[in-house]
């Protein structure tokens, strides 16, 4: 008898550590809003009915919590908010107090530059008007996506002609936060602008997150793994670099070990994962009190 309670206590000493040294995870429930519709007018087509579409994951409780806007991958030319990998990650950020807002936009062929661009800001913007209105904090607003959405989040916050036309500028931003993102002009639409072989032949214009590099852009955490595409980390290493030339106060480039294209957010619903504490350290850290 002695020797079972022995092992009891032992079990639960263990326990009481492993749960002092676990994730920063609040295990409070997350409540789920589907599908809010962040165009309306009359005038709107049937594809933008369909796609113009967020779901908000919010952490209970909440009171004035940092927003992250979430733009999925795809390549431009599919993904979803309700893909799994896309769900994972916003219940991971909402259970440690961050309120997401998970984005569909328009896709190509379909759309056509720079009709995803446009979405991505009037998604923004609707957060910033409305996440007040669900406990949110509308002065601590973040943009982050993967891939695609990456590409997304760095020209949305690089070029304030996007936001302008929604009565925001980039300033109102607390961050930005591209994961494997393209900072060259994304492949979809060099295609649409007829550039030979799109995927190799690489162009820098007045659509690439690193034409419009100023020193007054929001704050960045630029996200890569080591097992990414070569070509995606050496132009996010330019991205850094032409940041910290032009004079940006708060440039940080994070590339994380054993992560490939995928994993780098694959990961990130793992207990104690580098990627998802690094992205919840960033909020943390520039949201407005």
């Amino acid at each position: 008898m002695l020797k079972f309670l022995t092992l009891i206590i032992c079990f639960a000493c263990a326990t009481a550590a492993f749960a002092q040294s676990g994730p920063k995870q609040n295990t409070s429930e997350v409540e789920i809003i589907k599908n809010i519709p962040y165009r309306s007018g009359a005038n709107l087509s049937d594809y933008e009915r369909e796609r113009c579409l967020l779901d908000l994951y919010l952490p209970k409780p909440r009171t004035r919590c940092p927003a992250i806007v979430w733009f999925h991958g795809g390549g431009m030319t599919g993904g979803s908010k309700d893909d799994g990998s896309t769900i994972v990650v916003a219940k991971r950020f909402a259970r440690a107090g961050i309120a997401v807002a998970t984005v569909n936009y328009r896709l190509y062929p379909k759309a056509k530059y720079p009709a995803f661009i446009d979405d991505a800001a009037a998604s923004t913007a609707w957060v910033i008007k409305h996440i007040s209105e669900y406990g949110g904090n509308p002065d601590s607003v973040f943009i982050a996506g993967h891939s695609a959405g990456g590409y997304l989040t760095g020209i949305l916050g690089m070029d304030p002609k996007y936001l302008e036309k929604y009565g925001f500028s980039t300033s109102k931003l607390a961050g930005m936060i591209p994961v494997s993102g393209q900072a060259f002009t994304h492949y979809v639409i060099r295609q649409q602008h007829g550039v030979p072989n799109p995927k190799l032949n690489t162009v820098c214009d007045d659509a690439a997150p690193c034409y419009h590099v100023r020193k007054d852009s929001p704050p960045i955490l630029i996200i890569m793994g080591d097992h990414d595409w070569p070509a995606r980390a050496q132009e996010n290493r330019f991205f850094e670099a032409m940041l910290k030339i032009a004079g940006h106060p708060d440039v940080e480039f994070r590339q994380f070990a054993n992560r490939d294209h995928g994993s780098i957010i694959g990961k990130i619903p793992e207990p104690n994962d580098p990627v998802a504490e690094v992205i919840i350290d960033f909020v943390h850290k520039h949201e407005v009190k």
